[in-house]
């Protein structure tokens, strides 16, 4: 008879982790709120002066684009409940994330309490980290492909929409900044570096879809997220003020190279044992 095998179970370092996370996770759900009006706050889109509303430059999604944040938000509190799990506690996957999903929890707050104030360029500082920190989760996510469906859908799923959205957000912080600091610039004069811009997230979808293609639910969720933002950009341009043809139709192309991109490189050699979409 074999003996059984001792695996080593969660450490205070682990559990100390699993209710960090959790808390980031109420915190992020009050920043929320507070970002949508509540506690007698401002809501985003009338900030600085409508700086981020929809229809302030060329590159802001329409109204309807933000009810993703309602998926990511919920997708978030999700994996802040599967990791606080006990049987969870010494996983080594969540073991190489959880500190960075909660680090992006944490920046998104702070983004919200920093627009607040009207800062536009330090928001632009906060989300480019922001950013950044989502790019390394999900490539660390990606060098370790999980281990059940469960687990795509409480960690892949939300980082994927989270990071795909936070690009498209990123570039339209950057251009509501940019258009507060120009006096007298109007958005119809900023066709050229929408397109460029837009150009740029289509390149940028695509070196994503690449680096993330051993994990294509986290891959397409990225994609998902970033066709989106990009389609309520053609939208809003296109059937909206203010009206530039030229921007719409980019942002609807850019979207469609997001959205088909991960489904076209993905890494075929993982199907089978090692490919994250093989049954259990």
């Amino acid at each position: 008879m074999s003996s059984p095998t001792n695996t080593p179970g969660p450490t205070a370092q682990d559990r100390f982790r699993q209710w960090a996370v959790a808390i980031g996770a109420v915190i992020t759900i009050a920043g929320a709120t507070m970002g949508a009006g509540a506690f007698e706050r401002t809501p985003i889109d009338q900030v600085a002066d409508g700086a981020l509303a929809a229809d302030a430059t060329l590159l802001a999604p329409a109204s309807t684009a933000f009810t993703i944040w309602s998926f990511i938000y919920a997708g978030l509190v999700l994996f802040a409940v599967y990791q606080a799990l006990p049987s969870k506690g010494a996983d080594s996957r969540l073991r190489a994330t959880s500190w960075w999903v909660l680090a992006s929890m944490l920046l998104n707050a702070v983004w919200i309490g920093v627009i607040q104030t009207g800062l536009l360029w330090v928001s632009v500082v906060v989300i480019a980290i922001l950013a950044g920190v989502l790019g390394r989760l999900a490539t660390t996510l990606a060098s370790s492909p999980p281990s059940s469906w469960t687990e795509r859908f409480t960690t892949d799923v939300p980082v994927g929409l989270y990071l795909g959205w936070v690009v498209v957000a990123m570039i339209a912080n950057v251009t509501a900044a940019l258009s507060r600091e120009l006096q007298g610039f109007k958005p119809e004069d900023g066709t050229g570096f929408a397109v460029a811009a837009l150009v740029f997230v289509a390149v940028l979808a695509v070196v994503i879809a690449h680096g993330l293609r051993q994990a294509p639910v986290l891959s397409i969720s990225t994609g998902i997220a970033l066709a989106w933002g990009l389609w309520w950009i053609a939208i809003g341009r296109l059937t909206d003020m203010p009206h530039d043809i030229a921007t719409g139709w980019a942002a609807g192309i850019a979207a469609i190279v997001a959205l088909s991109t991960p489904f076209a490189i993905r890494d075929y050699s993982y199907i089978g044992r090692h490919d994250p979409l093989a049954p259990e």
